[in-house]
């Protein structure tokens, strides 16, 4: 937890300093010089099943920037809220073919590649745009640090899991360049913004 909150001290830091400088977004996160070269914190190599069977890796972004979360479909609490916020994120950048979505289930022993395809059909998205990817559960939950977020098994936790309600914005070079508060539509509506200040970056 120390480490968490160590990270989200240079987190809030970088987007504090970012009011100085709207043409760009920080780059979020750890970072060291390497032979004279700032080398920045990137997501991993991974690779997961989406709602239609499909293997989906980093090949899968490649050139274009992404919003990640993690949730699953029993959610009692923060999940609903999130995906709302996701799918306006969704529908607001729907023909914007720069910009996809990732969302990971936590609980993947439950969230099959059926179900999440159920889940996805009923919110009106198609992984073309929207990936909802299941996998091996250490894997998930390992790769969830990299996005700075929370995902375990919690038997004191509603629903069993413990889980981040953040949203996150990742570069085509797998930078993290943004985040919010998955279950406040205000600190979406900044979100939005980020993603399109991004977009627009040279």
């Amino acid at each position: 937890m120390r480490y968490l909150a160590y990270i989200f001290l240079i987190i809030g830091i970088a987007q504090g300093c970012q009011s100085f400088d709207n043409r760009t977004l920080p780059i979020l996160g750890n970072r060291e010089a390497v032979n004279g070269d700032t080398v920045y914190h990137t997501i991993p190599d991974f690779a997961f099943l989406n709602q239609d069977s499909q293997l989906v890796t980093n090949e899968t972004f490649a050139g274009k920037a992404y919003v990640a979360d993690f949730f699953f479909i029993a959610c009692p609490t923060i999940c609903p809220k999130t995906t709302k916020q996701m799918l306006r994120i969704h529908d607001h950048f729907k023909n914007e073919g720069r910009l996809l979505l990732l969302a990971h289930t936590v609980a993947p022993k439950y969230d099959t590649v059926a179900a999440l395809k159920k889940y996805a059909y009923n919110l009106g998205v198609e992984s073309n745009k929207w990936h909802f990817v299941t996998g091996d559960q250490a894997a998930i939950y390992a790769i969830a640090d990299d996005y700075f977020s929370i995902a375990m098994e919690d038997p004191e936790a509603p629903g069993g899991y413990d889980h981040s309600g953040r949203l996150l914005l990742v570069d085509k070079n797998r930078h993290i360049r943004s985040f919010c508060d998955g279950t406040d539509p205000k600190d979406v509506d900044r979100f939005i913004v980020d993603i399109e200040t991004l977009l627009n970056e040279k």
